[in-house]
């Protein structure tokens, strides 16, 4: 099938995407075209990619010497423990600078990948091929990679841009409901960062994306990494207008620490809540219009999306969620910095708000 391909400038560094449905194929042929060449190749996939799909990728790729490694993607193996197994194989086998290491996995798998590259020898040559809904249209693109710890989600990493990305929707197929929920949180996200015409397109066509249906999910992964490649063009490294891709972060993130990375909540499901969250703090502080708010609530409520938060958290979850909003990355003063809405397309994120604001808002909101 014929394959649509995005371009990603940065800084001295481009890379293309390619999004297309059964593409693996041609993954020879997107090496070629984008000048990739290596003697070896260490493949590190994640143990729930069905075993067909990975040996189609072990078959598209040049007859070098190729090693696997499977990973147990989960929030508990996002760690440095784990980067450390890659690092000692690529040692292992004397891989060189100009060798190649591939992810096939989720944003876990991409994460850990990505940033166990950028350390081995101050760089290795890195391929991302991510394998679900929210790696297609997150975290594959813009080159930010890293690790958990005991303080935090991502606080360990570094920004370091893939080669090359491919995008195949075939991987879909294999993915639970929930883990296609995850994704469309992200999708929702960049919606309402970027496009009010695209949060009317998703608005329509929600369920048909959701159940993976032609050309709607096409449309809705590429308009994604339209959005998202626009803004790390235009701030790689974070320092102004990329902020705006955290709108719901900083509620989402602490949600997911809270509960100690645990099932419970995945990645997709905090965005949204968080997302909500953003949405309806802005409308307290009489940022956002409650008419664009209505809109937001009632798309997840069409589409049975989580939105309230007390179904996973009680008030004597307050003090841990606050505490990790408080370790927030983007944080550089006492006060908690929050990515707002002042209207669907349009967000702002220069606000810092004081603890008890914040306190006072949560609180509401977990007892309902």
């Amino acid at each position: 099938m014929r394959s649509i391909k995005l371009q990603v400038n940065i800084a001295n560094q481009k890379y293309p995407i390619f999004i297309g449905n059964n593409i693996l194929n041609n993954l020879n042929k997107f090496l070629r075209e984008s000048s990739i060449n290596f003697n070896q190749c260490l493949v590190v996939a994640d143990k729930n990619v069905p075993r067909k799909l990975i040996k189609k990728i072990i078959g598209s790729l040049p007859k070098n010497s190729t090693i696997i490694q499977y990973f147990n993607a989960s929030e508990k193996n996002k760690n440095q423990k784990s980067v450390h197994k890659i690092i000692s194989l690529l040692l292992k086998k004397n891989f060189n600078r100009n060798d190649c290491l591939i992810s096939v996995g989720g944003g876990i798998t991409g994460d850990v990948s990505g940033f166990a590259a950028s350390i081995y020898k101050r760089g290795l040559k890195f391929i991302n091929i991510p394998t679900t809904l929210l790696s297609q249209v997150d975290s594959s693109i813009g080159g930010k990679t890293g690790v958990n710890s005991q303080y935090g989600k991502n606080l360990i990493g570094s920004f370091y841009q893939p080669s090359l990305v491919v995008s195949d929707i075939c991987f879909l197929n294999s993915l639970p409901k929930r883990e296609v929920i995850c994704g469309y949180g992200e999708v929702l996200k960049h919606s309402l960062i970027s496009d009010k015409k695209f949060f009317s397109f998703l608005n329509k066509n929600g369920s048909k994306i959701l159940n993976l249906k032609s050309p709607f999910i096409e449309k809705a992964i590429y308009k994604s990494c339209l959005i998202k490649k626009k803004v790390v063009e235009a701030d790689e490294k974070e320092l102004g207008i990329r902020k705006i891709l955290n709108l719901g972060h900083t509620f989402a993130h602490a949600y997911e620490a809270t509960l100690g990375y645990s099932k419970k909540l995945n990645h997709g499901e905090a965005v949204i809540l968080g997302v909500k969250a953003a949405a309806k703090f802005s409308v307290i502080n009489k940022i956002l219009n409650i008419k664009d708010f209505e809109l937001i609530e009632n798309h997840l409520k069409k589409l049975s999306l989580p939105r309230n938060i007390n179904r996973f958290f009680s008030v004597k979850d307050l003090n841990k969620i606050l505490f990790f909003m408080k370790k927030d990355k983007k944080n550089n003063t006492k006060k908690i910095n929050l990515v707002l809405l002042k209207k669907i397309g349009t967000p702002i994120y220069k606000f810092q708000f004081d603890e008890r604001k914040i306190t006072t808002f949560l609180k509401k909101e977990l007892i309902k």
